[in-house]
């Protein structure tokens, strides 16, 4: 008993036109996905926190007090919107 063999034809044009549709759609998701998983990163894990300030005004030879790091948290959030 033979089994059937199902064949296709596809056109040269296909055959190079196809892979750059997939690759292109492939580069645009992953951007995509990406962009979104660092916003989420970055949200969840700010790159500066309130030690980090502490630390910058203890190296300038300042004592900050809790309102001036509330405040540079602040116009840190703000910038970011």
């Amino acid at each position: 008993m033979a089994v059937p063999v199902l064949l296709i034809e596809i056109e040269l044009w296909q055959v190079i036109v196809w892979p750059i549709i997939a690759l292109i759609a492939g580069f645009i998701a992953g951007f995509f996905t990406a962009r979104y998983v660092i916003k989420k990163q970055l949200e969840k894990n700010p790159p500066i926190s309130e030690k980090a300030i502490r630390a910058m005004f203890m190296q300038m030879g300042r004592k900050p007090s809790e309102a001036q790091i509330r405040s540079v948290m602040n116009s840190m959030k703000n910038s970011n919107k």
